[in-house]
């Protein structure tokens, strides 16, 4: 089953799915700044575009371009800053 989801007034837009190895979801955040929180380890994979993080814990935004990734452990919250459209697939695990 393919779920849709929206957030942030539709600036941030993805489709969910399953495999044998969890859940994942594969979308586009429009350019600006947003807050995410997980209720599960999140690993984001940056497709297209680039993205900046502000991860717990850190005290600096790191700059996450296409074909990097970067995780972020459960329960927490995280920002990312989008200056173009960026593509990502997250995983849940």
């Amino acid at each position: 089953m393919i779920t849709e989801n929206q957030y942030f007034d539709g600036n941030v837009k993805s489709l969910g799915y399953e495999t044998a190895e969890g859940r994942s979801t594969i979308g586009i955040i429009n350019p600006g700044e947003y807050t995410f929180g997980t209720a599960q380890k999140e690993i984001m994979h940056v497709i297209e575009g680039e993205l900046t993080a502000l991860l717990p814990d850190a005290a600096e935004w790191q700059n996450i371009k296409a074909g990097n990734s970067f995780e972020v452990p459960a329960n927490s919250s995280f920002k990312v800053k989008a200056n173009v459209q960026t593509a990502y697939l997250c995983q849940y695990r």
